[in-house]
């Protein structure tokens, strides 16, 4: 396992970003009543920050507001097996100049499940704030290269 030099961050997350992308779901995990809940999620990274579009009342929107702590699983098919996990604190945002803005970062038609726009009262997004990224291949059995915040 190598730690990632401060220096070499936005390098390790241009990785991270071309890795989520070729995964396109993942699977989030939130706690409800102290107990771990799972479910898929199709996330975006802007930078070191991962998005994800939600309802308001969705339970996983309901569980970040209860208790923000996260953990995220992308899974690339093969050829590398590339595994890539994030564990950080994540917030549900309901602010216009967010929702607006975040509506143009997310790769696929926010149209389809919110059809009013950013301004779409069913509409908000989970920001998720990493503390901690793995990035590796073979299951996290090769190149393992871990950055902290």
């Amino acid at each position: 396992m190598s730690l990632i030099d401060p220096s070499d961050t936005d390098t390790f997350f241009r990785d991270v970003e071309a890795a989520a992308k070729a995964s396109i779901w993942a699977a989030m995990a939130t706690v409800h009543e102290g107990e771990p809940r799972v479910r898929m999620v199709h996330p975006n990274w802007e930078g070191q920050t991962l998005w994800i579009a939600t309802g308001p009342e969705t339970p996983k929107a309901k569980q970040v507001k209860a208790h923000g702590r996260v953990d995220i699983q992308f899974q690339v098919a093969p050829d590398d097996f590339v595994h890539l996990m994030v564990r950080g604190q994540a917030t549900v945002l309901q602010d216009a100049a967010t929702l607006t803005r975040v509506w143009d970062v997310m790769d696929y038609d926010l149209y389809q499940f919110w059809p009013e726009g950013p301004s779409d009262p069913n509409y908000c997004v989970i920001r998720v704030d990493p503390e901690r990224v793995e990035l590796s291949k073979m299951f996290g059995t090769m190149d393992k290269r871990v950055w902290r915040a």
